[in-house]
């Protein structure tokens, strides 16, 4: 199976002072294409610094990390800036939506980045939103959405550019156990019909079942447990 990422031998450390304090070394992960991980672990273990590695976001101490047939770790940040708005969307737990714009104009916020023209726009932005079961609500502001639609309208803008990987922090953490298990189902569609990759970071075991595998990282190691395991 042909894999999205490929980290190899990863040593990631923060300097405080004169204190170098290490978070992992030496690890190693793929991520196949399709994949669904749900990542877990104790706080401090590395989880969302991974997740930002992965995303471009931030960059190991040493090792390597590849995108299918591209190397990561010695891309310049503009080229990193290209490479994520083309292949990487991301959801976090807040949503991160802007209040002064309503939901369609918060889902096309990617899009304005690229070349595509205003109409062509609008009609990803309509097809997105009715994937995610908000096409009724695409002239709502944030303040006028639950906490669930809002999470909706921040995967609809995460998928709006049609990227090949979802990486999503903690996307349930804000939200009741049903609306979690709703939001979930969303993702593990994607998934499965549409054939994202998604890494998710969560401390929400019941979201973490979902996912196709699950990974705990702790102590700088990976231990993971998949679905037949369940």
């Amino acid at each position: 199976m042909e894999h999205d990422f490929e980290l190899r031998d990863i040593t990631k450390s923060y300097t405080r002072g004169k204190e170098r304090l290490p978070i992992f070394t030496d690890l190693c992960l793929d991520v196949s294409n399709g994949d669904f991980i749900a990542l877990m672990g104790p706080s401090g273990s590395g989880k969302t610094t991974l997740l930002n590695m992965l995303g471009g976001i931030d960059r190991p101490s040493a090792g390597t990390i590849r995108f299918r047939d591209q190397r990561l770790d010695g891309c310049s940040e503009a080229q990193l800036t290209r490479w994520r708005a083309k292949n990487v969307g991301f959801v976090f737990q807040f949503y991160n939506l802007m209040p002064m714009l309503n939901a369609a104009q918060n889902v096309e916020l990617p899009l304005l980045l690229t070349r595509l023209d205003a109409r062509t726009r609008q009609r990803n932005v309509a097809t997105t939103l009715e994937i995610v079961g908000l096409a009724d609500r695409s002239l709502h502001y944030p303040r006028e959405l639950s906490g669930g639609q809002q999470q909706r309208v921040a995967i609809a803008r995460a998928m709006v550019a049609d990227p090949a990987v979802l990486l999503c922090d903690e996307p349930t953490g804000d939200l009741d156990r049903e609306t979690a298990d709703e939001i979930m189902t969303m993702l593990q569609m994607l998934n499965k019909e549409l054939g994202k990759t998604i890494i998710m970071v969560t401390h929400d075991a019941a979201a973490a079942r979902y996912a196709m595998r699950t990974l705990h990282l702790d102590k700088g190691r990976f231990f993971e447990r998949t679905l037949a395991d369940a």
